[in-house]
């Protein structure tokens, strides 16, 4: 799609289909869970722009005061333009210990990877609490690099949403169109973060690589580049993007069935 997307034109896509989706499948609105990133700001607002109800879900565990403070100013500026959004908060901290503390504990990267998967899992679990509550949709916050390129998402965790509005767009499709939708600056300058590991690493430590240069990688493999064909940094990139690729392919194809044969 390109640098000269037409953001008004896409956003207006976006909320017509969610607008029909929620009409087609009875749903009285949405549920989105707001982090303090840009894909969670820009999917709320596009769900506000909707008319529809749209609850914002504060979901804290040990979070960084930063991320705290931007989600609650991008709640506050949606609740401010929009008379159908609404907030709630639920701090998930006493219960995350409280879950951890009957599950056997351990010391390494495996154990800490694990416990940032389960906070995920846990805040899943409480926005179809809330969505249950409604008869309202989780709506997703994935995008088309996470969801769809290295699978940078946890499996029933943020992944477990009833839909995806910007799964098509990649990173840098989602800061334009957050520009576009006046999404607080606080946000839109921050470094992505998965806030799951109590810290304040950014996306870019984890994987290795920017979102640029991701998209660039998951163009080129959908071309049917390998990585012999490149050099130096664009090697590297690539090399990242492809290894990630092939391990979170379960993330990423529907579950394997076994099929019996009579």
């Amino acid at each position: 799609m390109g640098t000269m997307m037409n953001y008004e034109n896409v956003a207006e896509q976006i909320v017509r289909w969610l607008a029909d989706y929620a009409k087609g499948c009875g749903s009285k609105g949405f549920v989105v869970g707001i982090s303090g990133g840009v894909d969670s700001a820009v999917v709320s607002a596009l769900c506000a722009r909707t008319g529809l109800p749209t609850l914002c879900v504060e979901l804290p565990i040990h979070q960084a005061a930063a991320h705290v403070s931007r989600a609650q100013e991008h709640i506050a500026n949606l609740k401010a333009q929009y008379p159908n959004v609404e907030s709630t908060a639920a701090d998930l901290t006493a219960p995350y210990e409280a879950l951890l503390a009957v599950l056997p504990r351990e010391e390494g990267p495996q154990y800490d990877l694990t416990t940032a998967n389960t906070r995920a899992r846990l805040r899943m679990t409480t926005l179809y609490y809330y969505a249950g509550l409604r008869g309202a949709l989780v709506v997703g916050t994935g995008n088309k690099i996470e969801d769809f390129g290295i699978g940078f998402f946890t499996k029933w965790g943020d992944g477990g949403v009833d839909i995806s509005p910007i799964g098509d767009l990649t990173k840098t499709e989602v800061f334009g169109l957050g520009a576009h939708l006046g999404v607080c600056n606080s946000i839109l300058g921050a470094k992505p973060t998965d806030g799951l590991f109590g810290d304040d690493r950014s996306d870019e430590e984890q994987i290795g690589a920017t979102y640029p240069e991701l998209e660039w990688a998951m163009a080129e493999s959908e071309r049917g580049a390998v990585a012999e064909q490149f050099e130096g940094r664009q090697r590297e990139v690539f090399e990242i993007y492809t290894r990630r690729n092939r391990a979170n392919r379960h993330k990423m194809e529907p579950i394997p069935i076994c099929k019996i044969e009579n």
